[in-house]
């Protein structure tokens, strides 16, 4: 199944559009996980277990396993391998970020796809839809591009103006436009800066799908992101929650809450 379509059965089943971002900090951990031979992993086998009839989608961040080695990349994969094996209608998004020349991304991409099984990944745009093919020739897997992020120094390039309009702009046309052959390119935008995700979604169109980074800990809006977000079907967005929830005192009922706000405002 594609990721499109995983997605799509995903939101349907659980009635969600948010993804939980497993990003585990050793030093953050409840002390009761910092004692176990896999830490992070046992760490997000409880999240997951915890909130898989809340969500849509799971989104790793791979710098936080890779920080510690192999042993890291061990407890990734192990993390992946569990969710395909325990809750499989969930997607896994590889918040992976890469960018880099055709021959470096193919690496990039077989590690990303074929090792640790993810069905999307985040990636920077900066070198080319030329350099992003190796990621492109998987048809069923989800390519999410980065067009305006939710940091504060966001602006500093994806603001600037050439040719008349905002680079995250041209970011978003040549995704959809010209990258998007195989029908499975997404956008990042993040929901702190709504005015920039509203434009988004009006070049993206109804059925680009967009991972919303923001909400929680950065502090975007959940009400005005959706209005400037969701398509003609209350659809069309992964909203994404990482620290909010997986340290928060109870992250099923944070997640579940969440879900439950979301459901209301859509």
């Amino acid at each position: 199944m594609d990721f499109k379509s995983k997605l799509d059965e995903a939101v349907e089943k659980n009635s969600s559009l948010v993804c939980v971002g497993l990003d585990p900090d050793p030093d953050k951990l409840p002390e009761e996980f910092k004692a176990a031979e896999k830490p992070l992993f046992e760490f997000n086998k409880s999240i997951i277990d915890a909130t898989h009839d809340s969500v849509c989608a799971y989104k790793p961040n791979s710098a936080f396993y890779e920080a510690l080695g192999v042993d890291g990349i061990e407890q990734l994969k192990a993390t992946c391998d569990y969710i395909r094996e325990n809750y499989p209608d969930i997607p896994i998004i590889l918040d992976y970020k890469r960018g880099d020349i055709g021959n470096t991304n193919a690496k990039y991409a077989q590690f990303a796809f074929e090792y640790l099984g993810a069905d999307a990944v985040t990636l920077q745009p900066y070198q080319g839809g030329e350099a992003l093919q190796p990621f492109l020739e998987y048809k069923d897997k989800g390519i999410i591009i980065l067009a305006k992020t939710s940091n504060d120094g966001s602006a500093e390039f994806q603001n600037l103006q050439t040719e008349g309009k905002p680079l995250y702009e041209h970011v978003a046309e040549k995704a959809v436009k010209e990258w998007n052959m195989n029908g499975n390119i997404g956008l990042v935008a993040g929901a702190t800066y709504p005015e920039e995700l509203k434009r988004i979604r009006e070049i993206a169109g109804e059925d680009t799908i967009i991972l919303v980074p923001g909400i929680g800990a950065q502090g975007g809006d959940l009400e005005v992101m959706l209005k400037a977000g969701l398509n003609g079907s209350h659809k069309g967005l992964i909203i994404n929650s990482s620290r909010g929830i997986i340290y928060s005192d109870n992250p099923a009922q944070t997640a579940a809450e969440l879900k439950t706000q979301v459901g209301q405002l859509r």
